[in-house]
């Protein structure tokens, strides 16, 4: 009885922290038990047993996310070699779905976590801001698998996008004046009006069989 108490308010504890359910976490409890080998931590290379991830262009960002320091509320950046569970459902709730019984304080609140996690993911070096060499790298992962765009197109369209990024921040440029890059307080207005609640997801909350690891 007490240790079931015991896992019950520890249960209550992770679903109050990161907005899951009780069932959802016990769900993704499996789930990491999938991923990890049923080892208490996971890494990197676990993340190999997904087959959403395999043909994913922004793979390696996206796997990076999970062992980042600023995503894991840690004070400290860079990354930690693994992660444990309760860390592991820290960076799953930047994934859940809205909720129809979120006030406007709620969805500003849920909306700007999201908005937080994408931005370190084009923050590679995390100085606070995303350069122009940043997001071309990016554009350039996300067009990879297109066999009719070339280098330098893939640049045009980066370069393009910045610029019009810093219209839509800094107004009417002076001919010598240099967009530094796009900062958190940038990075949210551009986002300004598009629906990030219910496009940024995963597919983690199924239970789909995984690839066996070799």
């Amino acid at each position: 009885m007490g240790a079931y108490q015991s896992m019950s308010e520890e249960i209550q504890e992770l679903a109050d922290k990161t907005g899951f359910t009780s069932d959802q976490i016990e769900h993704l409890h499996r789930r990491f038990k999938q991923l990890s080998g049923d080892q208490p931590t996971i890494r990197k290379e676990n993340f190999d047993r997904i087959p959403d991830l395999e043909f994913n262009p922004l793979r390696a960002k996206i796997v990076q996310a999970f062992f980042d320091k600023r995503n894991l509320q840690e004070a400290s950046e860079g990354l930690v070699d693994e992660i444990n569970f309760e860390d592991f459902l820290t960076i799953m709730s930047n994934f859940r779905p809205i909720e129809m019984n979120m006030d406007d304080e709620q969805l500003d609140r849920f909306r700007k976590q999201k908005l937080k996690f994408l931005f370190h993911m084009y923050d590679s070096d995390s100085d606070g801001k995303i350069t122009l060499q940043e997001y071309r790298k990016v554009v350039q992962e996300l067009l990879s698998g297109n066999p009719h765009l070339d280098k330098e197109s893939v640049r045009s369209i980066a370069d393009g996008a910045m610029m019009e990024a810093a219209s839509i921040c800094m107004g009417q440029m002076e001919p010598d004046q240099v967009y530094e890059g796009i900062t958190f307080e940038d990075f949210l207005k551009i986002w300004e009006g598009i629906d990030i609640e219910t496009k940024m997801h995963v597919r983690f909350l199924t239970m789909e069989p995984m690839a066996p690891c070799h």
